[in-house]
């Protein structure tokens, strides 16, 4: 799991039918919501997914791959188009 502070080995309990339901970390997540933050804010600040992925390497010891990087900005991308393109209100608000 990557998290702000670096990597983090987790170990999830295993139960015979499946009931486990973790509330933290989400089944098959591989990364917390503030990596995703820390990925944006470098990127908007003019880094290429090369400098943020050396960045995580660098600072919290972490490989992230350009792909990685790529997807996390590609997310927000669709959705500013989507809030781009929503309908307006009528009155202006």
């Amino acid at each position: 799991m990557l998290t702000e502070i670096g990597p983090v080995e987790i170990e999830v309990p295993r139960d015979r039918d499946a009931s486990f339901e973790p509330v933290i970390v989400r089944k098959r997540q591989r990364r917390l919501d503030g990596i995703d933050e820390i990925v944006l804010s470098l990127t908007a600040r003019g880094l290429t997914t090369g400098e943020v992925a050396a960045h995580f390497a660098e600072v919290y010891g972490a490989k992230v791959s350009n792909d990685t990087i790529s997807n996390i900005t590609d997310e927000v991308l669709d959705d500013m188009a989507e809030w781009q393109n929503r309908p307006s209100t009528p009155g202006g608000f």
